[in-house]
Order: structure tokens, then C-alpha cells, then sequence
């Protein structure tokens, strides 16, 4: 029986040692541990910011192709009102019409300019 409690003892001594070398490496290694928490705070970051990232490039380039489909709608536009069939048709309600004879030149009959 005695023989059971030394190993009991002895297998308490050494459960109670392993404890404490089991704190002290833990105690010992918190700075080390903390620089991995913090090193996975920051790849979480870096992974909701590059979500941000993505969808920000994505909404910007929604808003540039509906920018270049009105740029292209307005050019158009302003081609096809700026022939001269249509600006005549334009600025008929004016009384305004075409020229059917050349411009006329006047000169200055006194010599200056």
C-alpha cells in the first residue's frame, strides 16, 4: 500500500510540476502570442477590406459604363441636331430661312478700316 501512495505522491508531484512549467512557458510566451492575435486581426481587416475594395471598383464601374452610354446618347444627339437640315427645321418657327445667294461684302467707301 505504501508503495501505492509514494507513486500516487510522485505522480502528484510531478502533475503539480508539469502545471507550473505549463504556466511558466505560458507566461513566458504571451508577447509571442499576443503578436499572433494581433497578426490575425489584421488579415481579418485586410480581407473586409478588400471585400470593400471589390465592391467599390464594381460600383464604380457600373457608374462609367452608364456614363459613357449617356456621353454616346448625347453626342449622337447633338450630331444629328447639329446637321443643317435639322438646325433649319430648328429655327424655321423664328422665320428664320437658308441663305439662297451668296453673302454680300461691303466696303468702306471712306478708306478706314
Amino acid at each position: 500500500m505504501e508503495e501505492n501512495s509514494k507513486k500516487i505522491r510522485q505522480g502528484r508531484q510531478k502533475s503539480g510540476l508539469r502545471r507550473m512549467m505549463l504556466y511558466q512557458w505560458i507566461v513566458k510566451n504571451i508577447p509571442y502570442f499576443l503578436f499572433l492575435a494581433f497578426l490575425a486581426v489584421l488579415y481579418i481587416y485586410n480581407g473586409h477590406y478588400a471585400d470593400n475594395m471589390v465592391r467599390n471598383i464594381g460600383r464604380t464601374s457600373e457608374q462609367l459604363k452608364e456614363l459613357q452610354f449617356e456621353y454616346k446618347t448625347l453626342k449622337s444627339e447633338v450630331m444629328f441636331r447639329s446637321k443643317e437640315s435639322e438646325l433649319a427645321k430648328a429655327v424655321a418657327p423664328f422665320g428664320l430661312k437658308t441663305l439662297s445667294m451668296p453673302p454680300v461684302v461691303l466696303i468702306d467707301s471712306t478708306g478706314g478700316k
